[in-house]
Formats: structure tokens, sequence, C-alpha cells
């Protein structure tokens, strides 16, 4: 199974369609760690801001979309979107792996720790920092994919594949489709 990992799309149509047409064309899944369609008032305009094509790209997809509400996102996206917007967590089960999803702006990394020891996750996926971050504590992998829209770096998102078990994470420049961590 091959899952698509983004966070803080911030309504970058742009951002998205590179994103699907070039790294995610053929992910099973999607998990998007929040901050879907607004900006948000401390963020610039991304370029391709068209939040409302956004959504209609989103609620088109045929592949499972799981979704956390970011600190961006409000109760009118739940309106348009066909799709739940979990909160505070979202908790994926796949086979014997336990992903769980939080938008990461109102934990600290110990309490991120702590959640996902007590629900025996062995990823845990935050966004919000606009930064990429691959990091290993104990048997926990934590996950920032960064952003492809408005990043504090480059801009990235990450994959994450597991085949009979094993399970490979990689973060990926949207630009260069180079594997920056994994």
């Amino acid at each position: 199974m091959k899952i698509g990992v983004m966070a803080d799309t911030h309504g970058d149509l742009v951002g998205w369609r590179k994103v699907m047409e070039e790294i995610f064309p053929d992910v099973d899944m999607i998990i998007h760690a929040g901050d879907l369609f607004n900006y948000g008032p401390r963020n610039p305009i991304p370029e391709g801001f068209a939040p409302g094509e956004l959504v209609q790209e989103m609620n088109s997809l045929e592949i499972p979309l799981v979704v956390v509400r970011g600190n961006c996102d409000s109760d009118v996206d739940d309106t348009v979107a066909n799709f739940p917007l979990q909160s505070p967590f979202a908790l994926v089960q796949l086979g014997s792996l336990r992903i769980v999803v939080n938008h990461g702006d109102k934990l600290s990394d110990e309490e991120k720790v702590d959640l996902a020891k007590r629900w025996r996750a062995n990823i845990f996926i935050s966004g919000h920092t606009h930064r990429p971050k691959l990091a290993r504590e104990g048997d926990i992998v934590f996950l920032n994919p960064g952003s492809p829209s408005l990043p504090k770096e480059n801009p990235t998102v990450a994959l994450l594949e597991e085949t009979d078990g094993e399970v490979e994470i990689k973060i990926i420049d949207v630009e260069t489709g180079k594997v920056m961590m994994e």
C-alpha cells in the first residue's frame, strides 16, 4: 500500500495539482494533516490560491482521503467538503500499522510521544510547522511532511509505502522530485 502524506496546502490549487500529478499519481490513500483551504492571517496568500477549486478536486478523489482539522480550517469547510475533517485526531489502522494524525499546533513533542505510546501507534503524523521532519523515538516514527504550498524551506510532501509488513517513508521535494529524507 502506498500512502501520500501532506499538510498545510492552504488553498493552493497549483501546489496540489503538482503533487497529485508528479508525486501521488499512484497512491492508494492520502492523509492530510490539516490547513486545507484557508491561508490564515499570518501567512501570505499562496500563488495558486483557489480554495473553491481545490475542494472540488479533493471531493472528486477516487481514493480515501483522511483529514484532520488544522488551526486555519473552519466550520464552513465542513459544508463544502464531502469528507470529514476529523478533530483533533484521526486514527488509521492498516493491518498491523497504526497511524495517529494530528495537526500539531496544540501538542508538545512530549505529548505526541505519550499519545503515540498510549495508542500503540507506529507512526505519528503532524503538520503546522511547514517544515519537514522525520524522526524515530523507540518504535515510533514521527513524521511532518512539511508544506507543498507555503514552505518554510523547500516545498515537501511524504510517501509512506508498506510492503510485506515493512514500512518505508520518504520526504520528497515537490519542485525537484528528489528524496530529502528517508
